[in-house]
């Protein structure tokens, strides 16, 4: 097997996902992940809608390699009844969606063809 080098990863995406009927739970979580990590990631759009990959309305979180750890345990402990899809960026999108990600909560099947790979 060849192993890859974590040098690779960029740094990291991690995408709250929500529907309609949780949609103030998941506000009121941003709310929470920005007041308490807002200082190490970037929060992205609300989407109410689908976009990308993505079964569920989400937004996501970017954060670098050095903060990882740190957001990945806030995110696990926090979560409540929310999903939390987590992937790094290397550059090749279908490996890093498909082969490389994690989840906190329940896992969803993801629209792999809207990745164009």
């Amino acid at each position: 097997m060849t192993y890859l080098d974590t040098a690779e990863i960029a740094d990291w995406h991690a995408h709250v996902y929500f529907g309609a009927a949780s949609r103030d739970a998941a506000w009121a979580f941003r709310e929470a992940i920005e007041a308490h990590l807002g200082n190490i990631l970037k929060l992205g759009r609300f989407h109410e809608r689908l976009v990308g990959p993505h079964p569920q309305w989400s937004y996501q979180l970017a954060f670098g390699n050095d903060h990882f750890a740190e957001i990945f345990a806030w995110l696990t402990l926090n979560h409540g009844a929310l999903d939390v899809f987590v992937h790094p960026n290397t550059g090749d999108s279908l490996r890093d969606h498909r082969d490389s990600a994690v989840w906190i909560g329940r896992s969803h099947e993801l629209v792999l063809s809207a990745l164009g790979d």
